[in-house]
This record gives C-alpha cells, sequence and structure tokens, in this order.
C-alpha cells in the first residue's frame, strides 16, 4: 500500500507517536495515509485505540529492519 505522509517517530517512547501522528493527521486531507515509524512496542495497541477514538481508519502495520510501519487513514473529522 502507498501513503501520502510519513512521519518518523523512530526513537520515540509513548505517547510521543500518538501525538505526532495527530499533529500530522490534522494538517492532511480526509482519506489521504499516514505511515508513521516507529520503535516503541506502546505504538501497536496505542494507535488502534487513537484512531478508534479520533475516527481515523487503522489499516495495520508491518515490520521492516527493526522499525514498524503503522499506516492510518485520515477520517472525514478530526477530534
Amino acid at each position: 500500500m502507498d501513503w501520502d505522509e510519513v512521519a518518523d517517530c523512530e526513537g520515540l517512547l509513548c505517547p510521543l507517536p500518538v501525538l505526532r501522528a495527530r499533529k500530522r493527521l490534522i494538517a492532511m486531507a480526509p482519506g489521504q495515509v499516514l505511515c508513521l515509524r516507529a520503535t516503541d512496542a506502546m505504538a501497536r495497541i496505542d494507535l488502534p485505540h487513537f484512531c478508534a477514538e479520533a475516527g481515523h481508519d487503522y489499516l495495520g502495520s508491518r515490520d521492516e529492519a527493526g522499525v514498524t510501519l503503522h499506516l492510518v487513514r485520515r477520517g472525514a473529522v478530526v477530534a
């Protein structure tokens, strides 16, 4: 899957990856996809929860060379 924006959160710990994702998503158009690069294991739990609460679609994750790529589609309304 392709994405429109990348947020590099490597080395950042909870809650910073979610806060960076929120900030980046606010600036994106509805339907665009954010790829968030994270090394914090808690991002696997925090990002899907954040997306459910904020109205975004968590599209899943995959590991790539020690970094997890999380894909989020921006929802129509940003909370």
